[in-house]
């Protein structure tokens, strides 16, 4: 999949979630955009608990990439806790558990250790064609009641219905929280969106992790209860989970 665009797409340290089929892709499309002139990059790092995953075989470490032996979860901790710099980003994969959501919860912990901070399910439906929500209470949902291509950009004409694409996951995600806030005090949408960079790779920027987290810190300011919609998203498609802070104790709600 190549950019006809003639700019070049300036980046940091890019981390891609799964050293598998998806990371695989990912990596290699980022690794020949940058041959071809179209990005610069300094470092690739390829999360995956397999050290002889699929990334490991097929492309394998180099001077500007390398494979990070390590859980999700573990490695976000560490990496999102240090200071980032402009540029460095994040590449989900379409198969990954809500990453970014229990990143905050365990952030959320260890800024409140006595305070209730737990995942509550989003019950509420988005309204999208495609809703359906997994045990842990993640919502999943697609403006597509339709197969969408492989790695598809979600370009202004959608590809399938050959229309303008006239939705927006992020604008339904707002409406959600005007919806929730109705019944319950509810922060957010803490989002992290996907959007697509170059030779058909999507990813959002590590800023936007920092700025979840600080919707959170915000959010809990008070001593009240109060939930957090967070989001990770593209333009098309999202999961979607509550983040719930209970009251501080002794406070009432």
């Amino acid at each position: 999949m190549a950019d006809g665009s003639s700019a070049s797409v300036q980046l940091g340290d890019v981390a891609i979630v799964g050293g598998g089929c998806y990371g695989t892709f990912y990596a290699g499309q980022l690794i020949r955009a940058a041959e071809r002139g179209k990005t610069r990059f300094r470092r690739l790092l390829v999360v995956d608990r397999n050290p002889d995953c699929r990334f490991a075989s097929e492309i394998g470490v180099g001077p500007d990439r390398e494979l990070v032996v390590a859980e999700w979860g573990g490695f976000f901790d560490g990496w999102l806790g240090q200071p980032r710099d402009p540029g460095d980003a994040i590449v989900p994969s379409p198969l990954m558990p809500h990453l970014m959501h229990e990143w905050l919860v365990r952030r959320a912990r260890n800024r409140w250790p006595g305070r209730p901070v737990e995942t509550r399910p989003l019950t509420d439906p988005v309204g999208t064609p495609y809703d359906a929500i997994a045990p842990d209470g993640t919502r999943y949902v697609s403006f597509a009641d339709w197969l969408c291509p492989t790695h598809c950009i979600e370009p202004a004409i959608c590809p399938v219905t050959r229309a303008p694409r006239t939705w927006e996951m992020g604008d339904a995600m707002a409406d959600l929280v005007a919806r929730l806030q109705l019944t319950t005090p509810t922060a957010g949408p803490a989002l992290f969106v996907c959007r697509h960079r170059v030779f058909g790779v999507g990813m959002f920027d590590a800023a936007e992790a920092v700025a979840g987290d600080r919707m959170v810190a915000e959010a809990g300011a008070g001593p009240g209860a109060v939930d957090v919609l967070v989001g990770t998203v593209s333009g098309c498609h999202g999961a979607a989970s509550l983040l719930h802070l209970g009251a501080e104790p002794g406070a009432v709600g």
